[in-house]
């Protein structure tokens, strides 16, 4: 069953950003995704959305519910029906909401995750932490700012944000296949975070990802951004 569309508003969006090696990348990721590279680097990391307002398209927004969700991607590039495509491969989706956790993979694509999430923002600062069942976790402390990472593989912002844009088509793995869903954002527009700390359980783990094979790259912010969830056609493992 395609997973219906889904239509809200994105309270809160970071995009913490790392920068992986090819090789890592490549040993982890299933068929038929392949890393899709930055000067050579592989693109991975953790989105954290708040979203509200959500509700199956052409209903009311008083029904909508808000949760607060974190999401590991990495970019990746595939072929189907000999067409390159590319987006993001999605291995593990945290949720606050108990709904989202239960209608994994039918009503939202994938397994979630049920999360207990700590967050803290005022005046352009933002604490965010989530601590799954299992023990993944995530915690990073931000601030807004207009200075761009000397060390990113990125050139600048606009080349970061036209990266992220593209990357609009996500699929997770849900038992024998992978669930597809695309990001339509009705007006897109990103800023940059200056990150103070940022700890992740899953990037950190180093039977994956063996010590130097990561670094971080930047972190995006996005407010307030209307937008729809559209249900993708199965990819079969």
């Amino acid at each position: 069953m395609k997973i219906p569309k889904i239509k809200g508003i994105i309270d809160r969006r970071i995009l913490i950003n790392y920068q992986i090696d090819k090789a890592v990348l490549e040993n982890y990721l299933p068929k038929p995704f392949k890393p899709k590279l930055v000067n050579g680097k592989g693109i991975a990391g953790i989105c954290l959305i708040r979203l509200k307002d959500i509700r199956p398209k052409g209903l009311p927004k008083q029904i909508g519910i808000s949760s607060e969700n974190g999401a590991h991607r990495i970019a990746v590039v595939w072929t189907e029906n000999d067409k390159k495509k590319e987006g993001v491969y999605i291995p593990r989706r945290d949720t606050s909401s108990k709904l989202n956790a239960l209608a994994g993979g039918t009503i939202f694509p994938g397994i979630h995750h049920l999360a207990n999430f700590t967050i803290n923002e005022k005046d352009g600062q933002y604490k965010v932490a989530f601590i799954s069942h299992d023990g993944t976790a995530l915690s990073i402390t931000a601030k807004e700012t207009n200075t761009w990472n000397t060390e990113s593989v990125f050139e600048n912002l606009d080349c970061a944000s036209k990266f992220f844009e593209n990357g609009a088509v996500g699929y997770s793995p849900d038992k024998n296949n992978f669930d597809g869903l695309e990001l339509k954002v009705y007006n897109w527009k990103v800023s940059l975070l200056e990150v103070e700390h940022v700890r992740s359980s899953f990037f950190e783990n180093e039977s994956i990802f063996p010590k130097g094979s990561v670094k971080f790259d930047n972190a995006l912010l996005m407010k307030d951004i209307e937008h729809e969830w559209i249900g993708l056609s199965k990819i079969k493992n």
